[in-house]
């Protein structure tokens, strides 16, 4: 299993910045919106995506130390915010 904290990242590299496929952050935008979509009167809001990078199915984490299966890669929100809100 793996484990994947966004602030220990950055604290620790903060020069190297977050790349992802744009095929990857499109499939996580639409897992979003898809959430906003069927919960629209939700306030709990989702840490980020975990996406499988060669299925393209994902899961929205609440969890701050979010586990991560072979083969899955973390879409944080700040990455999607920018076009979905």
């Amino acid at each position: 299993m793996y484990t994947l904290d966004e602030s220990d990242i950055q604290e620790n590299y903060p020069e190297v910045p977050m790349l992802l496929d744009p095929k990857l952050l499109r499939m996580a935008r639409r897992i979003y919106r898809s959430y906003c979509v069927l919960h629209p009167k939700t306030n709990r809001r989702p840490l980020g995506i975990a996406i499988h990078r060669d299925s393209h199915r994902g899961q929205l984490m609440f969890n701050p130390k979010p586990i991560l299966l072979p083969g899955e890669c973390f879409v944080p929100m700040k990455q999607l915010e920018t076009e979905v809100r």
